[in-house]
């Protein structure tokens, strides 16, 4: 591992691939849509590490990140996690965008449109 290698570290390269086997519905919904640059040809990752977090889906590009939240994101301790986390990734230059899940569902069109906003 390079000295200043901070994206897709070796320890974290078992964990990404689990999650990229077991996509959640609305993951897997929005990644019909980004895989192989499908959306105005832009190279999205999913199950990218950053540091030590996993984050769904990353545009280098971009140096944009879309998270999906389920539930679990509205527990006190994980939204404290959250915000912590989303501080220390936006520190490195990158834009945090968070959807709920069933927003993918409700709101497909809106979704993608407020991720092709935030494109330089």
């Amino acid at each position: 591992m390079r000295q200043n290698q901070i994206h897709n570290v070796n320890y974290l390269t078992y964990r990404r691939r689990s999650l990229r086997n077991n996509l959640t519905p609305a993951e897997a919904k929005l990644w019909s849509i980004l895989k192989n640059s499908g959306f105005h040809d832009k190279k999205f990752r999913r199950q990218h590490s950053i540091e030590n977090y996993i984050v769904d889906f990353y545009c280098p590009t971009e140096k944009i990140i879309i998270e999906l939240d389920g539930q679990v994101h509205f527990e006190p301790a994980q939204m404290q996690y959250d915000m912590e986390r989303d501080k220390r990734l936006t520190e490195l230059g990158n834009t945090i965008l968070r959807f709920e899940n069933k927003l993918i569902f409700k709101d497909l069109e809106g979704v993608l449109q407020q991720i092709k906003n935030n494109f330089r």
